[in-house]
């Protein structure tokens, strides 16, 4: 029961059409109240870790009741969300844009994004999020190294 709520990211995976999409909004809001008035600063690094091997072992037991990299599981848009996230700015500007980035990168899937959904089970189910986090974050970074925002 704790994998099929885990790894739905608490249901949205249940609703359907966009629920990826759902999920990245409900992270950044939650990242956004969680860390808006200061926190430790390892926290979101704690966070986002856990989150990514919880994931990958929910969505590898899931995966055996609901079949190859099903649609439900949106814990993978989650973590991939968050490393996004880290070590930026908690202001609406770099949620929206790192919303969009990680969007980008999940749905179109270049630079070897794809070939990620090849691992075995929930590795292959989290990692192409998982780098499309790290892709997405490496653009906000050159843009905060940059001062672009």
């Amino acid at each position: 029961m704790f994998h099929k709520i885990f790894s739905t990211g608490l249901g949205i995976g249940y609703i359907g059409k966009g629920s990826g999409t759902y999920a990245s909004i409900a992270c950044c809001i939650v990242w956004y109240l969680l860390l808006m008035n200061g926190y430790p600063a390892m926290l979101p690094m704690l966070i986002t870790i856990a989150i990514t091997v919880l994931g990958v072992w929910s969505s590898t037991l899931v995966e055996k009741i609901w079949g190859k990299d099903p649609q439900r599981v949106v814990i993978d848009e989650i973590a991939g969300m968050c490393i996004s996230l880290l070590f930026l700015p908690v202001n609406v500007k770099y949620l929206i844009a790192g919303l969009i980035l990680f969007r980008f990168f999940d749905i179109v899937k270049p630079l070897g994004i794809r070939k990620m959904e090849n691992l075995k089970s929930g590795w292959g189910i989290m990692f192409d999020d998982v780098l499309a986090g790290i892709y997405s974050n490496l653009i906000l970074q050159a843009v905060l190294w940059f001062k672009l925002m």
